[in-house]
């Protein structure tokens, strides 16, 4: 039998499997440890019920009332509640309807219950794809805490504009508005009502559950109340400004919900490229060293994402090999040709898999006119890791004191080694571009190694003479600095001074980098201090970089640059540059050190004395 049969034959079983029943009502093909009891009641004679549910003291099986049943059943069973209690939105055709849960919903529902089973806080940070119902399974679980669990249980709604949080809100009005009244376990008709005459605060009435609307433009509104959940949605589009940030602001929220059962914290987003709080909340949390379960919802777990082919075997014989990979992860053929034919819209496979994401690395791409390919990203990100150290090099430049100070250290200079350290010049304000020094390690046979790094703002003859101790310390390194900044800006309000700057770290410092250039009025060649980036040399400064990423031909430790990279963009006028509102400083130390590595112009020399140098 050839391949493209047993594919094929294959795909109609993946298929059968993936299509299997689910029916909320009798409990078949529910989440959690279920088991099954009769009734006398029509529908549900025969049904599969939480374990949990025929443990709890109020349950007395068929001698109670149907709507008693039920009514416990509810505060059991999230996804009998969801198709019993909530009416939404229907998105495969016009009108309201009962909440069926959908695949990935079920998959996030059961991480929440996870949590709320075990009595824990509950916790969560879901990156989402599109179209499969995300926040509204975040804000119904919230509900359903609110309705059946806990009274007088404030809850917070907040998204990057208020108007996203009053459609979040308007799904619970609609859930109020169609609750059905025998299973209502409030003392009052189910309904909102406002609160203290605050047009932000609604309060159910029955319940004495308070919910807050909020956006993160307006975020002393929502400051200083009493939350025991909180719904932090789209994230990832939260303005970062010096006066405000969103990790600030999401960790005053958080940090006032109690450590106790049915608290909840869930952080949603879509992405929205890397270096924001939310790409690195959700690094931290993917790699276990955060408190909330990571959870991402490729797109072909959305059910609305696949078509029936014309001829499966023409499809299965004529697989690429992303494709390929995607069969592998056991995806049916319907889901395969679906996203064939959907990527024939897009100019490129990364816009598409931006758009689609089939994993998180896919989905934090930048999709614009990104230099970087994500992949050699991806890889490059495999060698980071934490600082060893953190500390300051001392006014001698022979020692590394740890504690006080922003230098990271990955590796102390090693005796007869070569380093190299790069420049980027920044400003002074906490608003100003970042200054950066980078030390690589140059190994003769081997790749170069980013092995310390110092970032911050300060001024400038401050940074050159940091510069100079860091390069002493790391066996007097070969001192690449950047002088654009030095070379066309006033320093204190006078002319020059910038430039005398560089002069007197020339005459301090013995290994620094000097440039040749051509004096025009004396037709002569003559020596200048640092590294001059032009738009001529930017281009082969990148040009080096683009080539070392993907051919990784240096290894990175720090996270901060590879999200530097994955930004970074070439303009529609030819010029690079870090995309709006990121910044590019650690990424031009990497690709200044490793053009002067690899250049013949000036090749890293080794001095014949080194300093005593300490171990960790």
């Amino acid at each position: 039998m050839e391949e493209s049969e047993n594919i094929v034959l294959l795909d109609s079983l993946r298929r059968l499997f993936r299509d299997r029943l689910y029916d909320p009502v009798k409990g078949i093909g529910c989440m959690g440890e279920r088991v099954r009891v009769n009734t006398d009641w029509e529908g549900l004679e025969t049904v599969y019920v939480p374990v949990e549910m025929t443990h709890d003291p109020l349950y007395r099986g068929s001698r109670m009332r149907k709507d008693e049943w039920q009514r416990l059943r509810c505060r059991h069973d999230f996804e009998y509640w969801c198709v019993s209690c909530a009416v939404v939105k229907q998105k495969a055709r016009e009108g309201d309807g009962p909440f069926v849960l959908n695949i990935p919903q079920r998959r996030v529902a059961s991480v929440l219950e996870s949590d709320r089973l075990k009595g824990l806080p509950i916790r969560l940070i879901l990156l989402k794809a599109r179209q499969w119902g995300g926040s509204t399974l975040v804000q119904m679980y919230m509900a359903w805490i609110q309705s059946c669990h806990r009274r007088d249980w404030n809850s917070l709604i907040c998204a990057h504009v208020k108007d996203t949080a009053s459609g979040i809100r308007g799904m619970y009005s609609k859930l109020l508005g169609n609750y059905p009244a025998e299973l209502w376990e409030g003392d009052e008709k189910p309904q909102f009502k406002p609160y203290e005459r605050s047009i932000n605060v609604r309060q159910i009435t029955g319940r004495g559950c308070r919910v807050t609307i909020g956006s993160s433009e307006n975020q002393e509104a929502v400051r200083g109340a009493d939350y025991a959940m909180a719904h932090l949605s789209e994230t990832a589009f939260w303005a970062s400004t010096p006066q405000r940030s969103p990790q600030r602001f999401i960790q005053a929220i958080c940090g006032a919900i109690a450590l106790t059962p049915y608290t909840l914290v869930a952080i949603e987003s879509t992405a929205n490229g890397v270096g924001n709080y939310f790409h690195n909340e959700w690094l931290r949390c993917k790699e276990g060293k955060g408190d909330k379960h990571a959870v991402f919802v490729p797109w072909y777990e959305i059910p609305i994402y696949r078509l029936a082919p014309p001829d499966r075997r023409l499809v299965a014989s004529t697989m690429n090999d992303y494709e390929r990979r995607l069969w592998d992860l056991g995806l049916c053929l319907d889901q395969i040709w679906w996203y064939r034919r959907k990527s024939a819209e897009y100019e490129t496979e990364e816009q598409m898999r931006a758009e689609f994401p089939s994993d998180d690395v896919e989905a934090f791409l930048n999709t614009g006119n990104g230099v970087f390919a994500g992949k050699s990203i991806d890889t490059l990100r495999a060698g980071c890791r934490p600082a060893e150290g953190l500390g300051d090099i001392d006014d001698s430049g022979t020692r590394f004191v740890e504690g006080a100070g922003r230098l990271c250290v990955w590796e102390l200079p090693q005796k007869h080694m070569r380093y190299v350290v790069a420049v980027d010049v920044g400003g002074r304000s906490e608003k100003a571009d970042w200054s950066v020094i980078a030390v690589l390690k140059v190994p003769r046979h081997e790749v170069p190694e980013v092995v310390a790094q110092w970032r911050g703002h300060i001024d400038h003859d401050i940074l050159a003479r940091k510069s100079a101790l860091i390069s002493r310390f790391y066996n007097m390194a070969l001192l690449v600095i950047e002088s654009n900044t030095f070379e066309t800006e006033e320093y204190g309000g006078v002319a020059d001074s910038n430039l005398f700057v560089l002069h007197r770290l020339a005459e301090s410092y013995s290994n620094v980098y000097m440039r040749r250039t051509f004096d025009r009025a004396n037709n002569r060649y003559t020596s200048s201090v640092g590294f001059h980036t032009n738009r001529s040399t930017k281009a082969l400064l990148i040009g080096g970089l683009i080539e070392a990423v993907r051919d990784g031909s240096y290894i990175e430790r720090d996270n901060e640059a590879c999200n530097e990279l994955s930004v970074y963009e070439q303009r529609s006028n030819g010029s690079f540059g870090a995309k709006s509102g990121y910044h590019d400083d650690i990424l031009m130390t990497r690709a200044i050190a490793l053009f002067v590595i690899t250049s013949e112009i000036q090749p890293c020399t080794l001095p014949e004395h080194f300093p005593q140098q300490e171990s960790w």
